[in-house]
Order: C-alpha cells, then structure tokens, then sequence
C-alpha cells in the first residue's frame, strides 16, 4: 500500500469528513482514493464542472455538487470533487462546504477536493485537511520502466536499470511514462542516446516550473584552477551516498556555502561537485520563486523542493542566494512579508529535510551583508568556504586550464610573466585574457603568443581595483566565520603545480 493510501485510509477510519488532494497526477490519485474507498466499504464519485457526478451528470453547478454530496449520495460515501479551486473564492461556495461537512460527519461521508493548486479560503483551514501525492519513488519508477519496456518488447539491461531510473527521477508517472516511450520510439533501445533523451525530457519538464533548472553538467573538479582545499573536502564525500556509507554510519553531506568575490569559480564549482559526484544539477533561481498572488511564493518553493527531494540524490544549486534573501529584515514593511517567509520556508526544510532523500546544497554568495545568520548555522550546512583571489599558483594552474581548453600548449608560453601581470585578477577575468589575446592574435592572422596575453592583461581593470574596500571587508569576515578554499603559496615553489 502506497503511503499516500495509506494516509488517506487513516483519515477516513477516524472519521474525517473533508480532504484535500493536492497533486498534478489526477488519475493516479483517483485511482488511489478509488481503491482506499474500497478498502473500506465505501461507494466512490466523482465530479467536474463538465460531467456533473458521475451519478447526477445534471449537476454541473458548483455549490449545487456540494450540496448534492448530502442531498443526492447515499450514506458512506466518498465524493471527489476535481478542480474546485478556482470555486473556493466564492463565499457561498465556501459557505456550503461549511453547511456540508457537519452532515457528512454524522452520516458517514467524506468529500475530497482534488486538485492540482492551494486554494483554501481562511474559513476552512481548520475543516479540511491538506494531503499531498508524492511523486513516485524508485520502486514505482521500476515498475513503469517494466510496463513500458513490456509494451514495447525491449528489455532493459541491469547495467542500464539504475541510469534510466536516474534519469527519470523527479517525474510524474505520466511524465516517466512519456519520457520513456519517447526514449525507445527515437532509439530503439536503452543505449547512451535514449538516456540523454530522458534528461532532455526532464530539463523540458522542470523549465516548466519556471524555478528549478536541470543542468547536464559538464565541467569536472580538474577543471577548476585551485581551491585545492575546497576540492579535497568534496572528493572526501563523493560516496557519502552509497549504501556502503550508510551502513559505515555516514550521513549524507547536506552542503556548503562558497562565499566569495565575484569571478572565483564559486558557481563552477557547483556544477563540477554534481558532475564529479555523478549526481543531477538543478539551479534553484530564488528570484523566479516570487509571484503576485498571496501565498503563491511560497507554494512555489515547495514545489521545487519536493521536486529536488524526489530526484535525490542530487545537488540542488542556489546562485547568488544573498539577492534571494535581500530584504528580509524589512520584509514586513516592503512586501507584507513574503520574503521572510519565503526564506523562512527554505531554512526549515534545510534543517528538517528527509536524510533519507539526500540533496546537498550548493550556495554561492558574493556578499555576506544581506544573508540571514540563521543561513550559516551548522546544521543546514556542513560548511562555509571563503572563495578568495587566485594567488601565482593558483594564477598559473587556471592559466594552464584555458589555454588547454582552447588548444594550446601551455609550455609554449611565458606563464611566470602572465602570472605576475594578473595580479588580483580572478579566475573569470584570468580567462577572458586569454580569450582577448586569441582574438588579437586571430585579427593579425598569426598564432597566439605570451605578448597577446600581456597586451590584455594590461587593458583589463580587474575587480579587485573597483571594489577593493568591499573585497577587504569580505576577507576581514571571513578570517573568523569561514574555512579558506585555497591553501596559500608564496609562488610556484609553494606548491605543486600542474601545467
């Protein structure tokens, strides 16, 4: 028995008359109420605002349905509404419910609203009670894999089995169903490029939402100069997952906090620990989690999470959380306090979130100034890493990088001297010097060389230079509240350094 049936069965046994259903999978969920009546003796009908009750059709007015729970459906009885919401801002709808759920009470009924979207008016917060369908778990993921891989006379690999579920976590039944017969119609087959179909399905899926994003990440822990010490704590926690760690008492990592000044390889990071750890990306943008309607905000949060939390294990990356945060003290003078709740809704569940649905937290902040304290309290995270300026080491490692990257051999180049011309120069602005020296050397149709890269370093005003009182003030914080990334050389004799 599913734990949602479950739920459903213990509330009707201890009588109560009103539910509601929230979920976007209408027909799994009414095929669960549909069996949990049944489990119970109890007769089951449905109504829309299209068909009426599948024993009255005529009955297609709202507040006519909820009175003909009581006047037209016999006692033990469980009536479902679908999609009443939108009829919860009317007060003689409302009204009605009210007028009902005492009957339904004395005689044995119970009526369910079934709904994709919260919409519960004051006078009923304490008449109804809330439930929510998860969505599917590894075990009911496995048996539509099967059921579609049936269908289509394919079988599914084992050494394929775990990927395809990886991939279409975080799906409605539906949605998996979809994306799956999708994936053997284009391919035939459970090989490298229906997976990649899968993700591509789910990234569609999760754009939908218009707060979380699924990211194919791409970039490596090798692929970031530096931060050796931010790098060997997350090596340290790549199995943290596995069930071999479990059973050594290990708890997941819930997270770390990358503070730091703009351009240090803070969000790359982000992406390269999921690429790393084999884990899914997804990018919480808290700035898309606000909406106009009062409790709109905060309901799309939830959302986001609980579709984290179904793909865990996974690595939920949040950008620049101060400006999400921004404001929160002044929230209920600013905006009624939306903010404050909003964050307050993320900080609870950081803290109280399910071990056994793993999701670590990737946050980057570039200033300190606007995050609440509660933020930084052990417990929602593991740690806070300061993220400062490359030093020549780290300079000359990130150099090394991206003239890989583009094709280069670094030997090729007088990197001491670029290294000492990029003084205070972040990674970000490391590499767009060599992307202006490749420009340069491409316009005078000639191979790039060490006095391209000189020539823009010269030409860049680094951040550093802008902002060096706010740079000094971060440095000043994060002496007494945050570990370092980067262990400090005083040159390349400092320490190792592959080029």
């Amino acid at each position: 028995m599913s734990d949602f049936k479950r739920t459903v069965a213990s509330y009707l046994r201890a009588g109560y008359p009103a539910l509601y259903a929230l979920t976007h999978e209408e027909q799994r969920a009414a095929d669960l109420l549909r069996e949990a009546a049944g489990d119970l003796g109890l007769r089951f009908t449905t109504w829309t605002v299209t068909r009426g009750w599948d024993h009255a059709p005529d009955e297609r007015d709202p507040i006519a349905a909820v009175e003909a729970v009581v006047t037209r459906t016999p006692e033990g009885s469980m009536c479902v509404l679908k999609d009443y919401h939108p009829f919860m801002q009317d007060p003689q709808a409302v009204r009605t419910i009210r007028d009902v759920i005492p009957v339904c009470k004395a005689t044995g009924r119970h009526i369910v609203f079934l709904s994709p979207k919260l919409e519960l008016p004051t006078e009923l917060e304490k008449d109804v009670v809330v439930m929510e369908l998860p969505l599917p778990d590894r075990e009911g993921l496995g048996r539509i894999l099967d059921y579609v891989a049936e269908s289509a006379s394919i079988s599914v690999p084992s050494e394929a089995r775990e990927r395809i579920l990886d991939a279409v976590s975080g799906l409605t039944a539906q949605e998996a169903e979809s994306a799956l017969a999708l994936a053997l119609v284009r391919h035939k087959g459970w090989g490298e490029e229906a997976i990649r179909t899968l993700h591509e399905e789910k990234a569609q899926v999760l754009r939908k939402t218009g707060v979380l994003e699924y990211y194919p990440a791409r970039e490596t822990l090798e692929d970031i100069g530096g931060l050796d010490l931010l790098k060997e704590w997350l090596r340290r926690r790549q199995r943290a997952f596995s069930s071999e760690a479990r059973e050594f008492g290990i708890d997941p990592p819930r997270g770390v906090l990358l503070l730091g000044i703009q351009g240090t390889g803070k969000s790359l990071t982000a992406k390269a620990t999921a690429r790393t750890w084999g884990l899914p990306l997804l990018r919480l943008d808290i700035g898309r989690v606000f909406g106009s309607l009062v409790g709109q905000s905060e309901e799309n949060l939830r959302t986001a999470l609980r579709v984290a939390e179904a793909m865990a294990p996974a690595v939920l990356w949040i950008d620049e959380v101060e400006k999400g945060a921004a404001g929160v003290h002044a929230s209920g003078i600013l905006d009624s306090g939306v903010t404050a709740r909003v964050v307050g809704t993320l900080l609870t569940w950081m803290q109280e979130r399910d071990p056994g649905r793993p999701v670590f937290i990737a946050a980057t902040a570039n200033s300190v100034a606007a995050l609440p304290p509660e933020l930084m309290r052990k417990g929602r995270l593991d740690e806070i890493f300061f993220v400062d300026l490359p030093d020549e080491a780290e300079r000359a490692e990130i150099l090394a990088i991206h003239l890989r990257k583009r094709r280069r051999d670094p030997d090729r180049f007088d990197l001491l001297e670029v290294v000492r011309a990029t003084e205070g120069f972040s990674g970000a602005e490391i590499e767009q010097v060599v992307v202006d020296g490749l420009y340069a050397a491409f316009d005078a149709g000639r191979e790039l060389e060490t006095g391209d890269l000189l020539h823009a370093a010269e030409e860049t005003v680094p951040l550093s230079r802008t902002k060096g009182e706010e740079i000094a003030r971060l440095r000043d914080w994060a002496r007494s509240h945050a570990r370092p990334a980067s262990s400090r050389a005083s040159g390349f004799e400092g320490r190792r350094i592959r080029l």
